[in-house]
């Protein structure tokens, strides 16, 4: 007699398209050359743009001036754009605050968001419910740019490295999706650890935060994409150029037309293509963005509607 040996089921692809509901038909290859189609296009015309950002950044000012502009095919590749920028100046400079003023909020905007977010998030907290009523009219309600500024101005923030941060540290919608997050974890879970003698804090930090990396991962991206991204405050509230931004640097090369102090001799003598310049500004400017998007986006469909639809 021979011993039948069941094969152990083969484990799915990580990359292989989850299984089909049974009341859904199968799709036509004609439905599937069309979606195809139409995500083609619609990559073609995010990645076309950026792939002549990049080669015009990386071209010399022969090639440049032979395109008559913006260049598609790469020929003559060169760093020299790149170079110039990164060697010191006013990019540098920029780049480095963008760094610090990114790292910096995204970490106390996180901060407060979570304890405000995991209070009122527990329904027995001291004034939970005014509390939560006065966040949410803010969504709605703003005093406007002028008192704004004069509460900045009166507070001694202007020309201050703090303007970039506290006027815009606080997203009530960010600490909604945390809040309705954080109400989904079981509160059996909760007050097992009370019992055991944890405070609040160690209740956060040891449960709640552990079983929430998918939404503390995107909502952190959210701030830190707000912070790097953001020229507004830095021009309304900065008049010192040293301390402006790398967005504000690159406003002012491409609007104003305005060369960053460090580069402009070496445009008017012709070792550099401004064009090249602003594009690469534009590269620094979108790269960390880009480089940090993919590690996150498999966060966000738990993370996002989770966070979203409980609470």
């Amino acid at each position: 007699m021979t011993a039948v040996i069941d094969k152990p089921a083969r484990k799915p692809s990580r990359w292989a398209a989850p299984p089909r509901p049974v009341w859904e038909e199968k799709p036509s290859k004609a439905g599937l050359a069309s979606k195809g189609l139409v995500l083609g296009f619609a990559c073609l015309a995010i990645l076309f743009p950026l792939w002549i950002v990049v080669v015009t950044s990386l071209s010399s000012r022969k090639t440049i001036d032979e395109a008559g502009g913006l260049v598609m095919v790469p020929k003559d590749i060169t760093f020299v754009a790149y170079q110039e920028l990164l060697s010191g100046g006013q990019v540098t400079r920029a780049t480095i605050i963008s760094v610090l003023v990114t790292l910096v909020g995204t970490a106390f905007s996180m901060t407060v968001s979570v304890l405000c977010a995991y209070g009122l998030s527990r329904s027995g907290s001291v004034g939970h419910r005014w509390i939560l009523m006065t966040l949410l009219a803010t969504m709605f309600f703003s005093a406007g740019l002028i008192p704004t500024y004069l509460l900045v101005q009166t507070l001694g923030l202007t020309d201050s490295y703090l303007a970039l941060i506290l006027p815009s540290a606080i997203s009530v919608f960010n600490i909604l999706v945390l809040r309705g997050f954080f109400m989904g974890i079981s509160q059996e879970l909760i007050d097992s650890a009370r019992i055991d003698g944890a405070g609040d804090l160690r209740i956060l930090w040891r449960i709640v935060l552990p079983l929430s990396r998918a939404v503390i991962a995107v909502i952190t991206l959210f701030y830190a994409v707000g912070y790097w991204s953001a020229w507004f405050n830095a021009s309304l509230y900065l008049n010192d150029q040293d301390m402006m931004p790398l967005q504000n640097v690159m406003i002012q090369l491409l609007q104003k037309q305005e060369a960053p102090v460090g580069l402009g001799q070496a445009i008017k003598t012709g070792q550099l293509s401004g064009l090249a310049v602003q594009m690469a500004v534009m590269v620094m400017a979108l790269l960390p963005v880009a480089v940090l998007s993919p590690f996150v986006q498999r966060h966000f469909k738990k993370g996002m509607l989770t966070g979203a639809v409980k609470g």
